[in-house]
């Protein structure tokens, strides 16, 4: 691994250990779950303090060892947890992200004036100690408790995997020599393997070090804590004598030779004539007398990461796999060869099978984008003054990964409206009769081959006369119409509408809604507001499960093929136009239907029956009138050209397996103009 490679590995985990320390943070609120919470703080800022000093990022090192020393604090019991301290951890967090992002763009700064506000705060909640340096100018001390200094042996053995992982041992030891000075120095050469039986990739390292130093056996064994199971660590502390020397030389013959030698380099002690270690020894066990600690060989990890682009181009691969074993089993079927046919039909399984797997690569869940709110209603919240709580389902629910970046801004936009919008002044709920704490929710699941994302409040609700009169007075609705409230609560969407008396720094300038909604409809999906005066508000959101390659009914209207997305159809019937005119009667329900031919003005002849899609989405149903159906098929979308932009009906095409093009149905678009033309509600 270069060293690039290593800082984007840097950056990467550090952008998770952030996400851990801010979901922690906030979860300090909780008595049951905050002793957890705070180790958790605490082992994700040590983690990367530790990398940190891996890269020579002191900058990031001095930072992060200030917070962990407030977080050791707390989780001592000597310093309590109150809003401010939780607040000033959060802007820390903040500011680390910051540095990494920094590292992330090829920079190397330093703390500078903008973390000065920082160290400073946290400087306050740390009780005066000798030997404690929080100041930019200064690398951190370790080991606050004012000894003299002395003088450790420190004996090392790196694990097999240390390269394998990444690590450079080299790196280990020049972040030990900040606690003090190196004396001495000695490697470990015996019990190598011969040349040819070397493996390049595995560490065989061992080293004995006179370390002169104030620190403790444990801010000692911290130095290697990111190595986590793959160091064996023993300590000497000052004072101690030939004879201890000599039983380490003795439980660790291997090292015999470089701790006399050590010894001798710092005159510290001296040992007596060894007798040389066997011919291919293994490591002895390591000793513990001064609070090191031996470990376990760390469990092979389960999991890989993989370049989101390497990912892309998979699934535009699969795409083409899909298309052409179309092709090839459309050309099988063509000779009556059963062999032929089998073969043909075993390949289309795999290939299915292929198309699922890869799809199922780009799936994570929702849960990871969710709980980015909690620091969200937390921050504005405690910004305008309310004390607002986030309730959180359906978290397990997996979805796209494009799409579940690209559905983030949408949803922070609904999040911050409800918090604004929504949730009454504490003052407003309390003679409502309602708690003090408002609730704001996100709910996902799955509905009719979409995922629906839901965010709510418990608050005051839509004021449905306010929302009218401000659309009359921009001209957005005709006085005399009666609209119905899915209309009026549409209205919202419409750019620049606003009924907000007063601009905050959250909102009241009638921008964002219409943006969340283009945002939404770009992604295929859909979003309506249910709402009740004095109850609150329901924002959903559907979304289909992946913008890649998807499961269709493959129909004809004249010498036209259009896909419809096989999740949306509920049944097909057989129609007779018989003089029927925009409506079905569908065991006794009166079905509105729409005739693909005259919606798209195609040419022909009208056979002499038809048949009636029944298609379902978000609640609603219509039928679509076709000539005939061919079946299911996979169709991997893809983009109109622009010339088809206008068309409101249409999210996509698909290349057949003849080579011939389909036009994917919008259905949700589809249903929304076949109700406008109804003017009102189709069949649920």
């Amino acid at each position: 691994m270069d060293l690039d490679d290593g800082l984007q590995a840097f950056v990467t985990e550090a952008g998770e250990l952030l996400a851990e320390m801010e979901a922690g943070l906030l979860q300090l609120g909780e008595a049951a779950a905050r002793a957890e919470a705070v180790n958790a703080i605490f082992r994700a800022a040590h983690t990367i303090k530790g990398t940190a000093g891996l890269f020579g990022l002191d900058y990031i090192v001095l930072f992060t060892h200030a917070v962990e020393s407030v977080l050791d604090e707390v989780r001592n019991g000597t310093q309590p947890l109150d809003d401010g301290l939780v607040a000033l951890l959060l802007a820390c967090a903040d500011q680390i992200g910051a540095m990494v992002r920094d590292v992330e763009r090829g920079g190397r700064g330093d703390l500078g004036e903008r973390c000065r506000p920082q160290l400073d705060a946290l400087h306050a909640y740390l009780a005066p100690a000798p030997g404690l340096a929080l100041m930019p100018d200064a690398l951190p001390v370790f080991g606050a408790d004012a000894r003299p200094s002395g003088c450790w042996l420190v004996s090392l053995d790196f694990g097999r995997d240390v390269f394998r992982q990444g690590m450079d041992p080299a790196s280990f030891i020049a972040y030990l020599s900040r606690l003090g000075r190196i004396v001495a120095l000695a490697t470990v050469d015996a019990g190598l393997p011969p040349p040819e039986q070397m493996d390049p990739q595995s560490c065989y390292l061992g080293f004995e070090i006179v370390l002169e130093t104030v620190a403790n056996a444990e801010d000692i064994s911290k130095v290697f804590e990111f190595l986590h199971d793959e160091c064996t660590i023993r300590l000497l502390p000052p004072g101690s004598g030939n004879e201890d020397f000599q039983r380490l030389a003795e439980a660790v013959p291997l090292h015999g030779a470089a701790i006399a030698e050590v010894l001798r380099a710092s005159a510290l002690g001296t040992l007596a004539a060894a007798t040389p270690p066997p011919e291919g020894a293994a490591p002895a066990p390591a000793l513990e007398p001064a609070g090191g600690a031996t470990n376990a060989r760390q469990h092979e990890s389960r999991t890989i990461r993989v370049d989101a682009e390497r990912l892309g181009q998979l699934i535009t691969l699969v795409g083409e796999l899909i298309i052409a074993s179309a092709r090839t089993r459309m050309i099988g079927g063509r000779f009556k060869d059963a062999g032929l046919q089998d073969s043909t039909s075993a390949l289309s399984d795999l290939v299915e099978q292929v198309r699922d797997s890869a799809l199922q690569l780009r799936m994570v869940k929702i849960g990871a984008t969710f709980n980015r709110f909690q620091r969200v209603v937390h921050d504005v919240a405690r910004e305008i003054g309310k004390d607002i709580r986030l309730v959180l389902n359906g978290e397990e629910v997996e979805l796209d990964k494009t799409l579940v970046e690209r559905i983030g801004d949408p949803l922070t936009h609904l999040v911050r409206n409800a918090i604004d919008h929504g949730i009454e002044a504490p003052e407003l709920r309390r003679r409502r009769g309602k708690p003090l704490q408002g609730t704001v929710s996100l709910n996902a699941f799955h509905d009719s081959g979409s995922i629906v994302i839901e965010v709510g409040d418990d608050g005051g609700g839509l004021q449905r006369e306010r929302i009218v009169a401000s659309a009359i007075a921009r001209g957005l609705l005709d006085p005399e119409h009666k609209p119905s409230d899915s209309e009026v609560f549409a209205l919202i969407f419409e750019p620049g509408f606003s009924t907000a008396g007063a601009v905050t720094s959250l909102s009241g300038r009638g921008v964002g809604m219409d943006v969340v909604k283009r945002s939404i409809e770009a992604l295929r999906g859909s979003i309506t507001i249910d709402s009740e005066a004095g109850r609150g508000t329901t924002v959903r959101v559907r979304l289909p499960l992946t913008l890649a390659i998807i499961d269709c009914m493959l129909v004809t209207v004249g010498s036209s093929s259009f896909a419809i997305p096989l999740g949306t159809i509920e049944e097909c019937v057989a129609y007779a136009r018989e003089g029927q005119r925009g409506f079905v009667d569908l065991r006794g329900e009166v079905l509105p239907i729409v005739a693909l031919r005259e919606l798209f003005r195609l040419q022909g002849a009208t056979p002499r029956r038809e048949s009636v899609l029944v298609v379902r989405h978000a609640g609603q149903r219509a039928g679509l009138v076709v000539d005939s159906l061919q079946g299911q098929c996979q169709a991997v979308i893809k983009p109109l050209n622009p010339v088809f932009s206008g068309i409101s009906c249409l999210s996509g095409s698909t290349v057949l397996g003849s080579g011939d093009v389909a036009l994917i149905l919008d259905i949700p678009s589809l249903l929304k103009q076949l109700q406008a033309r109804q003017g009102g509600n189709l069949a649920a």
